[in-house]
């Protein structure tokens, strides 16, 4: 069970519309859909009848909606009395694993070397893209540093929220320098092209799975793509966990390039392709709240914006 389930479900009841629903969540309509699904499951009742439009309650829907109403605010009631306050002076950052690790303290260092002086907290990666909005969208984190792709949209009110392009990256199909498959070790390099050329090879594959922002993306980049056969041999949300699999020899895997460059550099990791089709261009993101917070945030978001100026001629 998830308070977002209850949540969504109540809006769900007050708009009685999967699709405005979804909007005022700043979910995906699917996603919505699934959540709803999964309270549905937990409970093991149909709420939400969905032969009608508009959508309305079933009987256990109409009797479940007070109890989740009550839920809600008895639990929000609860982590204001419960939860200790913040350090009154750290900025909040949700942010994607990788780039906690590849680029968030370089470029923490850039802000300072630019005149700033920021304190800062990081809230763990939640693994999936909506668990990472939800620290934002609730308050919880000041800023959320992303990747962002064109295939993968964020839900995101803009009248509530803005956001700032502050660096760019590159996913690309990786695999280890040998790798052995049906017992026979084979070089790695370019093991993709020849797998879409032998149709009858399968090659190993490490997957972020469905839920994680790489995960969406693969999963577009996939369909367009030539397709070729594949099994899964491990799967992780965190790009660092699957790279150290590849690197033992465990499959192919998308990885972000600035976390992969030191095993690039040491021919740890060599290209699984030759064809830069295969690759996703990134942007690295950051969003915040339109609404004026703390000095402290205004001035990390000025200075931000200040970096990304064109130099005087």
């Amino acid at each position: 069970m998830e308070i977002k389930w209850l949540e969504d479900f109540v809006t769900l009841a007050d708009t009685s519309s999967f699709s405005r629903a979804a909007e005022l969540r700043n979910v995906t309509q699917p996603a919505f859909s699934r959540r709803i699904k999964q309270l549905e499951s937990w409970l093991g009742a149909t709420l939400i009848s969905r032969a009608t439009m508009p959508a309305e309650l079933t009987p256990a829907g109409r009797n479940f909606l007070p109890v989740a109403q009550e839920a809600i605010r008895t639990f929000y009631a609860a982590r204001e009395v419960l939860r200790l306050p913040h350090e009154p002076g750290l900025i909040r950052f949700a942010a994607l694993h990788t780039l906690t690790v590849t680029f968030f303290p370089r470029w923490l260092k850039t802000l300072e070397a630019a005149g700033g002086s920021f304190s800062t907290s990081l809230i763990p990666d939640r693994g999936g893209i909506e668990a990472n909005l939800d620290a934002l969208v609730g308050d919880e984190a000041d800023f959320f540093l992303t990747y962002a792709h064109p295939e993968v949209p964020f839900h995101l009110d803009t009248g509530q929220f803005s956001s700032l392009t502050v660096a760019h990256d590159r996913l690309i199909p990786l695999v280890a320098a040998e790798i052995v498959l049906s017992g026979d070790p084979q070089p790695g390099l370019n093991l993709l092209d020849r797998a879409i050329a032998q149709p009858r090879l399968a090659i190993p594959y490490l997957s972020y799975g469905f839920n994680s922002f790489f995960g969406v993306a693969l999963s577009r980049l996939l369909l367009r793509r030539p397709p070729f056969r594949r099994r899964t041999t491990h799967e992780n949300t965190i790009s660092a966990g699957l790279m150290n699999m590849a690197v033992t020899g465990a499959g192919v895997c998308w990885l972000p390039e600035s976390l992969a460059r030191e095993e690039i550099d040491a021919r740890r990791l060599v290209p699984a392709s030759a064809d830069e089709g295969w690759n996703l261009e990134l942007e690295i993101r950051l969003y915040r709240h339109v609404a004026s917070r703390n000095r402290k945030v205004e001035e990390l978001w000025a200075t931000a914006q200040r970096l990304l100026e064109p130099a005087p001629a």
